[in-house]
């Protein structure tokens, strides 16, 4: 059993959130959590290059003038890839680096990363996390307050919050998802993990669920 502290945005200690690290994942597959950040990286892969090669380049396929006689060099057609303008020899084309893993693999990975966070005690609980106004200083003071200034953050808040969103936006480290959003890429690159009591609460509760279905 984990005894995580709960801060409140002033960076006063105000409880502890118990929770099982086994409820939420019977053991962490390192094999499982790689292949699933390699497909969020692979999928975020633009793949949109491409040249042409010289059957796509405008323009005819006479020969430039004839093989003997002329006393320059033997020459072919001018879309040949010797020449200005001409097609690319090894042409360049777009592909799809996109590819997807079973969505229960999916979901297991994210769960297993985030008892990797638990048991390495890189996980801050906030009590609740309410802002009036679009203003960076709240969240950076809250920050300063919680020991993570300039520390590389994400933040899981319950639901999108567009007021929270935009004052966190230009905060260095910081990258704010609602748990919905949740997954094992951005889990794993960030160093540290700020989630409010009401979206642990829920992800606890969603993997206890998917345990029980499961046994």
């Amino acid at each position: 059993m984990a005894s995580i502290p709960v801060y409140n945005q002033q960076g006063k200690e105000v409880g502890t959130f118990e929770v099982d690290p086994a409820d939420i994942s019977k053991d962490i597959n390192k094999q499982l959590l790689h292949d699933a950040v390699v497909m969020y990286q692979r999928n975020k892969r633009q793949g949109t290059v491409g040249t042409k090669s010289r059957g796509m380049v405008s323009g005819t396929n006479k020969k430039l003038y004839r093989q003997k006689g002329t006393g320059n060099a033997r020459a072919g057609g001018k879309r040949t890839n010797i020449r200005r303008g001409g097609g690319h020899t090894f042409a360049k084309t777009s592909i799809d680096y996109s590819y997807s893993m079973p969505k229960k693999a999916v979901r297991l990975a994210t769960r297993m990363a985030l008892r990797s966070k638990i048991e390495d005690e890189q996980v801050k609980v906030l009590d609740e996390l309410t802002l009036t106004e679009i203003k960076t200083k709240p969240v950076a003071d809250m920050l300063g307050a919680l020991g993570l200034a300039g520390a590389s953050v994400l933040l899981v808040v319950p639901e999108y919050d567009a007021v929270i969103y935009r004052s966190a936006r230009n905060v260095e480290g910081l990258r704010v998802l609602p748990v919905a959003e949740l997954n094992t890429y951005d889990l794993l690159r960030r160093r540290n993990l700020l989630v409010v009591k009401s979206a642990l609460e829920s992800c606890v509760g969603q993997a206890e669920a998917v345990g029980a279905a499961e046994a």
